[in-house]
């Protein structure tokens, strides 16, 4: 079972309002997912987009997730292994940002093969524009609720 997930996430300041959206694709069938959330910072909307959208899986899977992140692709594929070994802490030896969002994915990572691919944002890549598209959508829709 091969899925393709598409992910992105958006502030508005950053720490602002953020969104998130994602796109599940597994063969005809398409799942658009989106959320928000207050005074947060536009790397945890990318690593949430990618969290919300693998959780959605039901099953162990063979996954490609393309993201406009680099921090978020080369976190996985590049940077993740360095901090687990070093205690989660960086090469510039100081505690790894958003640690809580890393060991989520970590953990999702164990259950399925993942491929993660990045692209360049903003640059007419179909799912990846409507990801964007979500995630501001999503900003907007929390803004308009009650008191926000």
């Amino acid at each position: 079972m091969r899925v393709e997930i598409f992910c992105d996430g958006a502030c508005s300041g950053n720490p602002g309002v953020g969104g998130w959206g994602s796109i599940l694709r597994y063969g005809d069938k398409v799942k658009e997912l989106s959320g928000a959330e207050g005074e947060t910072t536009n790397n945890r909307m990318e690593m949430s987009a990618a969290i919300q959208a693998l959780e959605a899986l039901t099953r162990p899977c063979e996954v490609v997730v393309t993201t406009d992140s680099q921090y978020l692709a080369k976190g996985m594929t590049e940077w993740l292994s360095g901090w687990v070994k070093r205690g989660w802490v960086n090469s510039k030896k100081e505690p790894v940002l958003n640690r809580d969002l890393w060991e989520k994915l970590l953990a999702l990572a164990k259950m399925h093969r993942i491929t993660w691919v990045w692209v360049r944002g903003h640059n007419g890549h179909v799912e990846n524009e409507r990801c964007d598209e979500l995630a501001r959508a999503a900003i907007d829709s929390y803004r308009a609720g009650a008191g926000r």
